[in-house]
């Protein structure tokens, strides 16, 4: 349920249009209109009977949640909307309310494996959101062996040129002298590859496994699943404030 009067955000993550940090940037971008008003400010608020419309396209707030896992195939993204791309990760999913659905955080599109869809935007907040650390593990497979120092350099933090704060993994396993698990705890853009290619690999291969409490377990490549109950209810109780930015 939604108190009104509510903060533009709230209301469109509540719709179905994401989580709250990326309804945020539908706003800034000027994609937002309030009773045909163009919207670009965040501290808007809405009233139950007002209009709002993304991309020209009305949303209202939705009661019921789905929570889907998807095994994502290379070759498609992440996002809903993307006017250079085809492929869409979404629309692998067969479910009447999918135009409901937005990704839980990126997988980017040479990556396969785990990727979680809902249209429950508090959720999404919680598992993408750094501070509460939820933990995305992945299978990495490099053109050469990762050795050990460099995935413990990655354990200090290396700082990239792209970014203030530095590039860190949270634990590693090695394999064998092709694959080597990584876990995160941030997921910053194309982490892992930016990580490897600072230190002169190049991946190969790059699946996600798990996300949180949720594996990828032997769902086939291109196929879906609904979450059970208990996988649900996991995952909201899963994440908790770590840290503080």
């Amino acid at each position: 349920m939604i108190d009104y009067p509510a903060r533009l955000q709230v209301y469109m993550a509540k719709s179905g249009c994401g989580s709250r940090r990326y309804c945020e940037t539908l706003i800034e971008a000027g994609r937002v209109t309030v009773n045909t008003k163009r919207v670009t400010t965040l501290g808007t608020k809405v009233e139950k009977e007002d209009v709002v419309m993304v991309d020209g396209q009305l949303v209202e707030p939705v009661e019921a949640r789905y929570y889907i896992a998807l095994n994502k195939p290379r070759g498609y993204v992440s996002t809903n909307y993307d006017p250079n791309e085809r492929n869409f990760a979404r629309d692998l999913i067969a479910i009447e309310q999918k135009n409901l659905l937005f990704s839980v955080g990126r997988l980017d599109k040479d990556s396969s494996g785990l990727l979680l869809f809902t249209n429950d935007g508090e959720l999404a907040q919680k598992l993408t959101h750094p501070s509460y650390e939820v933990e995305k593990e992945y299978f990495v497979q490099a053109n050469r062996p990762i050795a050990r120092r460099d995935l413990e350099d990655m354990l200090r933090g290396v700082y990239l040129p792209d970014d203030r704060l530095p590039y860190r993994i949270a634990r590693f396993e090695i394999l064998g002298p092709k694959w080597t698990r990584i876990i995160l705890t941030e997921g910053k853009n194309r982490e892992i590859r930016k990580l490897l290619e600072y230190f002169d690999y190049r991946v190969i291969e790059l699946i996600r496994i798990r996300l949180g409490s949720i594996e990828l377990g032997n769902l086939k490549t291109g196929h879906w699943r609904q979450l059970t109950k208990g996988e649900i209810q996991q995952l909201q109780k899963e994440p908790q404030v770590r840290r503080s930015r």
